[in-house]
């Protein structure tokens, strides 16, 4: 499947419009996670453990998109956009969203 930024594919024609369509990932950040993030916070650097849970959730939201997509007979998505947050009362939870428009192209 076909994922990008932008409005169309660059040799491709969009022939049906699908609708939109959205992947979510709620990730819970553990203690040891905290930890060694407050150490790099210290002692400065880059937090790994922190990154690399981004890139999972990342990782995760763009899967399901597409997985919702296909199920709504897309073969691309179009005009994605991804969205970070922080939720829970003690910023404990990280919320990662792609969206974009599911389309078919021939």
């Amino acid at each position: 499947m076909i994922v990008t930024t932008t409005p169309q594919i660059e040799g491709k024609h969009i022939v049906q419009y699908k609708g939109i369509v959205f992947g979510e990932v709620v990730s819970g950040v553990n203690f040891i996670k905290d930890f060694a993030a407050g150490l790099t916070n210290f002692f400065g650097g880059r937090s790994n453990s922190y990154e690399g849970e981004l890139m999972q959730a990342r990782d995760n939201a763009l899967a399901e998109m597409q997985q919702r997509a296909a199920q709504m007979g897309a073969n691309a998505v179009v005009g994605v956009k991804m969205d970070y947050e922080v939720l829970g009362a003690d910023n404990g939870m990280l919320m990662v969203t792609a969206s974009g428009t599911a389309v078919v192209t021939d």
